[in-house]
């Protein structure tokens, strides 16, 4: 171990349980990756992170989990953050307790330990008119640096001296994150690219195989199935909910229907991807007990479901990073060709085969089978 500043973090050596990204072969069809990112990650009385990290364990995945800074500053530290924009120490989703920061620190250690991403929903969550949405991008760079600061610091902010240090290097580690109400993308991302980040996930897209925006892989949340509905909704908790009571307090006897609407569009979702052209499937969401539990229900069924289905992994977006980045570009923009849903006409041998050689319709060298993320995550019930 070696400890970086303060001792707040330190440098542990490679992350456990990280998968090995190979490149598809001539022919293969890809996996079909799935990412469950959740929003300000923080352990308060409900105890979801750690609920959610063994159900991630269970289940052999791995996921993201965006920590807001100011949930490891405690309150009476809030001067040290100065918002673009705001007063000094305002925040729009205020300070945890002290039990609650050093929960939330713990949690965040055990879910690295676990093979998980640490990634950042920056700091003071402002949406809004004069909220992220409105920010430059130096004012998105304070931002960044203020977020990798409070974690990279927190000894100094707590006094726990004593405590055990985050088993990494943030600078190293933060890679990516998801903005506050999903605002201000552009110019995010831009200063994102200049701060060594490799992913954004700020935004709303189709389900199809991502690309590269402002230099950095756009992975942001998709439109999904919406039952019962003439529209699509975007694949997080919060967009499902706002959608179906347009707030957190609807009566209890709708409760099971918004949980079963919600566990089925993602689903639905997951389905037309797996069956069709396998782009990954990203869900985000929040550790609320919204509308009596509903959606946590339905994040938890549907990660009990499709982790372990055939040809399925569930990642962080830094292991399906790393897996885009070890791609041949070919491969890649063959697959981002394919339509929502939409499966390879002919079979993936013949489809990407023409991909990786350049002479179409030429059959594949081996049979087609999904490529390898080589590495288990972590045994089973591990």
């Amino acid at each position: 171990m070696r400890l970086i500043g303060d001792g707040s973090t330190a440098y542990t050596g490679r992350q456990p349980h990280q998968p090995r990204a190979a490149k598809l072969a001539p022919g293969q069809r890809p996996p079909q990756f799935v990412v469950f990112s959740w929003d300000g990650a923080g352990e308060d009385g409900q105890k979801l992170f750690s609920h959610f990290r063994e159900v991630a364990r269970e289940n052999n995945a791995a996921m993201t989990y965006f920590v807001s800074g100011v949930y490891v500053l405690p309150e009476d530290k809030r001067m040290n953050y100065q918002p673009p924009g705001h007063p000094r120490g305002s925040s729009d989703i205020g300070y945890l307790p002290p039990d609650q920061v050093r929960a939330t620190l713990e949690q965040v250690r055990l879910a690295w330990e676990d093979g998980s991403e640490i990634g950042t929903h920056f700091n003071g969550h402002f949406c809004g008119p004069t909220g992220v949405a409105s920010w430059t991008v130096d004012q998105w760079k304070s931002e960044i640096q203020q977020a990798k600061q409070f974690v990279r610091q927190w000894k100094t902010n707590t006094g726990w001296k004593n405590a055990e240090p985050l088993p990494f290097d943030y600078e190293r580690e933060l890679i990516g994150g998801r903005a506050p109400c999903l605002e201000g993308q552009k110019n995010l991302m831009t200063a994102a690219k200049d701060m060594g980040f490799r992913y954004d996930s700020s935004g709303v897209n189709s389900q199809v195989w991502p690309s590269k925006r402002h230099g950095i892989w756009d992975l942001s949340l998709q439109m999904v199935p919406f039952p019962g509905r003439s529209f699509e909704v975007v694949s997080m908790d919060y967009n499902f909910m706002a959608n179906q009571s347009g707030s957190a307090h609807a009566p209890a006897e709708q409760h099971a229907a918004y949980e079963r609407q919600m566990r089925d569009g993602l689903l639905a979702g997951f389905e037309r991807a797996y069956n069709g052209n396998r782009a990954p499937l990203v869900v985000g969401n929040h550790f609320e007990s919204w509308n009596g539990g509903a959606y946590m229900r339905a994040i938890e069924h549907t990660i009990r479901t499709v982790c372990r289905r055939t040809e399925v992994r569930c990642v962080s977006f830094r292991q399906l990073t790393d897996w885009l980045d070890a791609q041949d570009p070919a491969v890649l923009a063959k697959l981002r060709g394919l339509d929502v849903g939409q499966a390879p006409e002919g079979g993936w041998a013949e489809y990407l085969a023409a991909a990786n050689d350049g002479k179409p319709g030429k059959s594949a060298p081996r049979k087609a089978e999904a490529a390898v993320f080589h590495g288990r995550l972590r045994p089973a019930g591990d």
